[in-house]
This record gives structure tokens, C-alpha cells and sequence, in this order.
């Protein structure tokens, strides 16, 4: 049977694990993964958890990593002979995975990521056996730090509290707590800088890049994720002021008194109070377009819905952007292979954001 989990492959970096990860893993599976690096570099492996029923030599179930540049074989690993470090250094840009399986009662088994050696902060991130490699490094530097974060955290097992205005508890899994700050893209990794600064009494949940974070209560210390050098002020968490709003349309509401009230596309932005812009009822691939006035750097949005008298929201979208109002190219994110579908907003009351990663540059949005 397929004894693969969670798995995000990239050429830079990735994250994978065993079926039902961190529930117990099947009986009778096998997973083979293939890590492929660019040429010249070498891959680095972090072992978040290997936890694997033990058994004489791991006959029964196992971890095995082969070298073949080199004919260098790691493993077998199971819970009664585990790696010696958390992190790998191979010689290689390419190494084999297997994970295999037979009968058994217990274990979680396994959650593996990698990199490059181009990217070798993501040792930084991994002191100790810790649960995941993108754990809070403990004792965490107290100034300004920089952690290299593979791509796939966003589905991994593990809690996030608090949200990107505010920080997040330090007990959040820490890579996913990037993602849903919106400082790096999930299919993507990257590199994160980040502060410990005092925590705070109450860290409020919030939905974003398509992570919801729990509320949390007071810690001692909190994450604050910069955009930028957290020696400088981020310039990129300004909001933009829109000159023009249009639409495709927009509903011309008749209320019970007879009474005819606009939904128009001046009423989409954030800060109105009453009801907000909607579309023409039954309209097809409706739009509204926003005037920057002149040609800017877009780092993300943020969409709410219209809980005046109705409950309407957005649940997905779509964004474009023109740097003329003639010639309009659809966002595809960093994956570049299809257009990308935000997710919106699940009620008329929250505020939902969404990062572009990478920045969108022009003067119209839609």
C-alpha cells in the first residue's frame, strides 16, 4: 500500500511524512521519495520526528536514506536506533527516501524536511530532538534572527495562536506561523526574520493565507515576523489608498419602503461603514477594479463582508492586475502554473488577508 503522507516536493526545499502522520502509521506500506537538488549543491535533511516501533535492526519498520553519487546509505532508523543529530549535511544534491512498514501497534512515524545547502539557516531551527524542525530554537536569540523555513509547513500537525499584527505566541509552530503572517509562500519556503519581543495578554485568532489560528491566552514571549530588516520599519504594511473604485456592476437595492439604495463600487472599501459594493444580482464573473493612481508595489489583501441588514461575503476570488486599464494579467503566485484562487471570507464580520508572494507592481488591481 501507499505509505506516504503529507508531501511537498520542490527543488529548493519540502516537507514529507508517513500516512496518518502524527496519528500511528499503516501496516504493510511502503513510501519512496526522491529528493532532487539543483545541480552543485547538496541537500540538508532535518528530522522532526522519527518514531517508528522498535524491532531488532528496524526490520519491521524503517527509514533508510541512500546516496546514489556517492553509494552512502543513513538508516535504517526506527525508535531503538534513532538519528544522531537532527540534522543531515549529505555530500549529494540527490538522496533516496524509503519508509516501510509491516505489522505493528504503535509509533507516529516519521516528518522529514530538507534544503539546500544554499539555504543552511534552517539548522538554526533545529537544536535538539525537537517535535518539528521548524520549532522555536531554544534558548531563541533575543535580538533579530533569521530561520530558513521549507516549503509545505502550512498542512502540518501543530497549533498556531495570534495573528500578524499582534505576533504569535512562541509556542506556535513556528514555519506555520510564517505562512499565515504572509511572509512566505507554503509551495514555496523561504527565508523568515523574526523577533522575540514580551508577550501580550490575548492573542487573537485570525484566517489568513488560508490558515485559521486559535485564540491564545498571556505568554512571556511572543514571534513578530518582519517583511523587512526588524532593524528597520516596514514600509510594506502601509495601506494603499485607492483613487478610483469600478465594478462590472452593482445592485441598486429597493428596500420595503420603496426606497432604492446603491451597492456601488465606492462603497468596496475597507474602512466604509453601512453597506459595502455588491454586484448586480445573478451577474457572471462579476468584478471590482481599483485605481492606484500611479504604479505601486501591492504586498496583499484584505477582504471583509457587508453584515448591514445581509449577510453577504466573498468565499474565493480571483486577482488580476494592469499597469495600463487595457492589458490585464491574471495573479498565478509563485508556482506560476495556473491562475491562483484565493480563499475569502466564511462570514460577513471577520477580516480575512491574503499575501502575494510575490508582489503584484501596477496601478490597477481587479
Amino acid at each position: 500500500g501507499n505509505g506516504c503522507g503529507h508531501t511537498l516536493l520542490t527543488p529548493h526545499s519540502g516537507t514529507l511524512s508517513s500516512k496518518n502522520y502524527p496519528g500511528t502509521y499503516p501496516n504493510h506500506t511502503m513510501c519512496c521519495w526522491r529528493l532532487q537538488a539543483p545541480p552543485g549543491s547538496s541537500l540538508l535533511l532535518a528530522f522532526g520526528d522519527v518514531d517508528l516501533e522498535p524491532s531488532e535492526h528496524c526490520a519491521h519498520s524503517s527509514l533508510l536514506l541512500a546516496d546514489p553519487q556517492t553509494g552512502t546509505a543513513y538508516g535504517p532508523y526506527c525508535r531503538n536506533s534513532v538519528p544522531s543529530a537532527p540534522l543531515l549535511v549529505t555530500n549529494s544534491s540527490t538522496v533516496t527516501v524509503l519508509f516501510n512498514s509491516t505489522s505493528h501497534r504503535s509509533g507516529r512515524g516519521l516528518l522529514v524536511s530538507y534544503a539546500t545547502s544554499q539555504h543552511p539557516g534552517m539548522g538554526a531551527a533545529t537544536p535538539g530532538m525537537q517535535r518539528h524542525p521548524w520549532d522555536v530554537p531554544d534558548p531563541l536569540p533575543t535580538m533579530c534572527f533569521s530561520v530558513y523555513c521549507p516549503a509545505g509547513c502550512k498542512d502540518i500537525h501543530g497549533d498556531i495562536w495570534g495573528n500578524p499584527s499582534q505576533g504569535y505566541r512562541d509556542t506556535s509552530v513556528l514555519c506555520k506561523a510564517a505562512v499565515h503572517a504572509g511572509v512566505i509562500a507554503d509551495e514555496l519556503g523561504g527565508q523568515v526574520t523574526l523577533s522575540r519581543e514580551k508577550g501580550i495578554t490575548l492573542y487573537e485568532s485570525a484566517f489568513a493565507n488560508g490558515l485559521r489560528s486559535k485564540r491564545g491566552s498571556l505568554s512571556e514571549k511572543r514571534l513578530v515576523f518582519h517583511k523587512v530588516c526588524c532593524l528597520l520599519s516596514p514600509a510594506c504594511d502601509d495601506v494603499l489608498e485607492v483613487v478610483t473604485f469600478n465594478a462590472s456592476s452593482w445592485w441598486h437595492e429597493v428596500d420595503v419602503l420603496g426606497q432604492d439604495r446603491a451597492w456601488v463600487a465606492e462603497r468596496a472599501a475597507l474602512s466604509t461603514t453601512g453597506h459595502s459594493w455588491a454586484a448586480e444580482p445573478g451577474a457572471k464573473a462579476a468584478w471590482l477594479e481599483l485605481d492606484l493612481g500611479t504604479r505601486r508595489n501591492v504586498t496583499g489583501i484584505i477582504t471583509k463582508g457587508s453584515s448591514e441588514q445581509h449577510d453577504y461575503y466573498v468565499t474565493s476570488y480571483h486577482v488580476s492586475s494592469s499597469r495600463d486599464g487595457k492589458n490585464w494579467r491574471p495573479y498565478r503566485g509563485s508556482s506560476g502554473q495556473e491562475d491562483k484562487v484565493f480563499e475569502g471570507n466564511a462570514d460577513s464580520q471577520g477580516e480575512v488577508s491574503n499575501a502575494f508572494i510575490p508582489p503584484i507592481v501596477a496601478r490597477y488591481i481587479r
